[in-house]
């Protein structure tokens, strides 16, 4: 893969969505400040992730059994094995994977642990959502898009203010896509959440924006799409060529769905 510049500077001041993730699913690579805003998090935000993390496995393992070989991950967040290459790459060992992230611990990690099968290729690009002509620019020396991609925004979207115009950043990187590519989308959602569990006030408090979305706001994420079965759903119960996962999570706090992009 493309190494990244070796010399960017970590905040350790300042919590880190990607680490405070990190945090929530168990890792070691977090700083003092991403564990004291993650243990301020309620149990069902460790499940959340999880069950976000699991959606994610099932989405790529289906793109990849239906021909995709092509994909554009956008916030890749630490790696997390099986991370999604590997799983790609185990049904496909040609796949093709572009990570992209913006967080300067993601890149050091991505150098040493994001490598392809010999037959496949991953790369990295240190950037933000908020630059998709960018990302696009820089994927197009990786992937053919002559051939469909999927377009990779777990977890994402919700650090996307409105000011920001996430949907216009979404559409901006569809409309790029060949027919026959799909999206794969989780976002964070409170509708589900009791107002002592919510912690968004918390969250944004710590310098992340944070905007959870309902359903039918993350549902324009798909305007002009066609969603695969089951649809938009939360992230337990969105399974497509494989049974549906047992949940022991009462709470769900993820909208998520896999579309096609038909030209």
């Amino acid at each position: 893969m493309t190494p990244g510049p070796a010399d960017s500077p970590i905040d350790t001041s300042r919590p880190h969505p990607a680490r405070v993730y990190d945090y929530l699913l168990g890792g070691k690579d977090n700083y003092p400040v991403d564990q004291e805003l993650g243990a301020q998090m309620p149990p069902v935000a460790k499940a959340g992730v999880a069950q976000n993390r699991a959606f994610m496995h099932r989405a790529v393992g289906w793109a990849a059994r239906t021909g995709i070989d092509q994909f554009l991950d956008i916030g890749t967040g630490i790696p997390t094995r099986p991370n999604l290459h590997q799983i790609a790459q185990e049904i496909n060992p040609a796949a093709r994977v572009l990570y992209t992230d913006n967080d300067p611990i993601v890149l050091r990690h991505a150098e040493a642990l994001l490598i392809s099968t010999p037959e496949g290729a991953t790369d990295y690009l240190d950037a933000d959502v908020r630059e998709p002509e960018r990302i696009l620019g820089h994927a197009r020396n990786l992937l053919d898009f002559d051939r469909p991609i999927a377009l990779s925004l777990i977890a994402l979207m919700h650090f996307v203010p409105d000011e920001d115009d996430p949907y216009g950043i979404t559409r901006t990187l569809v409309d790029a896509l060949p027919s026959g590519s799909c999206l794969v989308l989780s976002h964070f959602t409170n509708e589900f959440l009791p107002a002592e569990q919510d912690k968004t006030e918390t969250y944004r408090s710590s310098g992340i924006s944070l905007r959870p979305r309902t359903r039918s706001e993350v549902a324009r994420f798909f305007d002009g799409l066609d969603l695969v079965d089951p649809g938009l759903v939360t992230a337990p119960l969105w399974h497509q060529d494989t049974p549906l996962p047992e949940s022991s999570v009462a709470i769900d706090s993820f909208h998520v769905g896999v579309a096609r992009v038909l030209r």
